[in-house]
């Protein structure tokens, strides 16, 4: 393809995004997304769309979502003004405070609006699955809220390193299933919850927790996640005056990064960064880069770009964080960057962890290790681009960490 048929190809793409024609009625963002799922989960799936389309326009629905966003979730949530950072980088930088939402990241929001549709569709008990933990303990606060059983799949190896999590879901009354199978990490706990699922699609609703699956779970966690964004956008325009040059959020799957980038899609003079986990380097196995290393594939129901060799076998990746430890992606996000409208790049382990070191000395903030990627690729563009304003998605806090960081940045002080 020559460069003047690929661009105006992008244009055309990111036309299609901004008309609101994605995804299509095939669940498609362009060529990826769709449904490579078993024929016992389609009419599951089906009932999911329908009630999708019912529900989320539905004024009574709408209104109990706010109300529970607003009285339990505790939106909207502040925006901060970094005056140390913005100092040490030679920026303006703001923070988009999701750590400070109800259980300590903005999985909450994705939480509670889908157990309140599963309500709605009449489903008996949630499966759902976890890397970092914080989709696991918001799915286990909004099923205690709404008195819905909840059992939570995690990968052995997320279950040591994120300990505090844990415990946390097993106080809200949450089963925690650790899964010894695979590499034991995000990816195992996904299959595991879709077996479970498989087994009873009528009566067992499966909480997906990120922009990936088969259709319509990318489109109803983008839906449920862009208060993020929205809330961010008109925070900006009040609190500031005008908005950022730049947005930044980590992406591993991409709920946070999508709720955050769509609001700002057709805002062309602002300049949207995703921050994936470039972990120890850039072999196979070695990180988490999707959009920045990977190839296009079917992983878990859905096309998108994926960490796989050369015979589509797909790997184990690596990251400090175990939320970006994932070798998949959101499909909206793989057209975003089909489209030229997102850019996407990596920030080591180590570049994290120095990231979230200075937030937490600078701004007595301790950042979440997923988050503390965004933090990083935010310091990486304020130093070619001085002056700018900068808004970053923070979208977790870091207690949860305390076992990995305990091993490394603490180890290695007096």
């Amino acid at each position: 393809m020559t460069t003047a048929m690929a661009v105006t190809e992008r244009a055309a793409l990111l036309g299609r995004e901004l008309a609101g024609e994605f995804p299509d009625a095939r669940g498609r963002y362009g060529a990826f997304g769709g449904r490579y799922v078993p024929e016992t989960v389609v009419p599951a799936l089906d009932r999911l769309e329908a009630g999708v389309k019912r529900w989320l326009r539905d004024p009574a629905f709408v209104a109990e979502l706010d109300d529970q966003l607003g009285t339990w979730v505790g939106r909207p949530t502040p925006l901060t003004y970094a005056a140390a950072l913005s100092r040490r980088w030679g920026a303006e930088v703001y923070l988009k405070r999701e750590d400070l939402a109800h259980t300590g990241a903005h999985k909450i929001n994705n939480a509670i609006g889908q157990a309140l549709l599963a309500k709605r569709l009449g489903a008996k008990r949630i499966v759902a699955e976890t890397g970092a933990g914080q989709h696991g303990v918001a799915c286990a606060a909004a099923c205690a809220r709404l008195g819905l059983p909840c059992t939570v799949y995690m990968g052995a190896i997320d279950c040591e390193r994120q300990a505090p999590n844990v415990g946390r879901m097993k106080l809200l009354g949450t089963t925690v299933v650790p899964v010894t199978g695979g590499d034991q990490t995000l990816r195992a706990a996904i299959d595991e919850a879709m077996r479970d699922w498989v087994a009873d699609p009528t009566d067992t609703y499966y909480l997906l927790g990120s922009v990936v699956g088969p259709h319509p779970y990318p489109y109803l966690v983008r839906e449920l996640q862009s208060v993020i964004g929205r809330e961010a956008r008109a925070q900006m325009i009040r609190q500031v005056g005008g908005l950022p040059a730049a947005v930044f959020a980590c992406v591993g799957g991409g709920s946070n990064s999508i709720g955050m980038f769509h609001p700002f899609i057709a805002d062309a003079g602002v300049k949207l960064l995703g921050i994936e986990a470039g972990g120890r380097g850039l072999a196979l196995g070695e990180n988490s880069a999707t959009l920045s290393l990977g190839s296009p594939g079917v992983l878990q129901g859905s096309y998108s770009m994926l960490l796989q060799d050369a015979d589509g076998q797909i790997q184990e990746t690596h990251s400090v964080s175990a939320g970006l430890d994932y070798p998949g992606v959101g499909p909206e996000h793989a057209l975003l960057q089909q489209a030229g409208r997102v850019a996407y790049e990596y920030a080591t382990d180590d570049e994290a962890l120095a990231a979230l070191a200075e937030c937490a000395e600078a701004e007595g903030i301790l950042l979440a290790l997923e988050t503390a990627h965004a933090f990083a690729g935010a310091r990486r563009f304020a130093a070619s681009n001085a002056g700018s304003r900068l808004l970053i998605c923070s979208s977790g806090r870091g207690d949860k960490d305390m076992p990995t960081l305990q091993k490394t940045l603490l180890r290695e002080k007096p």
